[in-house]
């Protein structure tokens, strides 16, 4: 995966009307799927919570074959560009710990990793606003860099590739 510019307004609008559009969905298709059930099989005296659930778990099946069915529309673009990204984040993220002492050894290729992984958590931050880790990162991004040019390497953002995690 690589990093790609993304426009930050058309993400957020687009996630909020992601978010909102699939609510309503959600709840729509629970409630009538819920009060059909009732109708034919529910117990008037009794509890109808499986009833309610089922209607619940349908809406969430089929609001997620909604989003699967979509998301190579053009319009979905920001949107999986960023599940993708956070996706690839948490694979590294996993393998944190081993990869930090791979780089404090000298490792190039866990260098490449840590460095798109804080570019790329700096991308999510500035699309998300969240500002409150920035300093923290931006600290780490300034190690990341003092220890790649004690090494006297040159890494470009272009050399990560999913394969170099395998190692670690």
């Amino acid at each position: 995966m690589q990093l790609k510019e993304i426009d930050k307004e058309r993400y957020s609008k687009h996630f909020k009307q992601l978010f909102i559009g699939a609510s309503v969905v959600m709840l729509s298709i629970a409630l009538v799927v819920s009060q059909l059930l009732i109708m034919l099989t529910g117990n008037p005296e009794g509890s109808n919570f499986a009833l309610n659930a089922a209607g619940a778990v349908t809406a969430a099946v089929i609001a997620g074959y909604l989003v699967r069915h979509y998301r190579h529309h053009p319009w979905m673009y920001e949107l999986m560009y960023v599940w993708q990204l956070k996706q690839e984040l948490n694979r590294i993220y996993r393998k944190q710990k081993a990869i930090k002492a791979a780089m404090q050894e000298g490792n190039r290729n866990a260098m490449i990793i840590m460095n798109f992984s804080y570019k790329g958590s700096k991308q999510l931050y500035q699309l998300d606003n969240n500002t409150i880790t920035m300093d923290e990162l931006n600290n780490a991004m300034t190690v990341l860099s003092n220890l790649i040019e004690e090494h006297q390497f040159t890494i470009e953002l272009a050399d990560y590739r999913s394969e170099l995690l395998e190692q670690f």
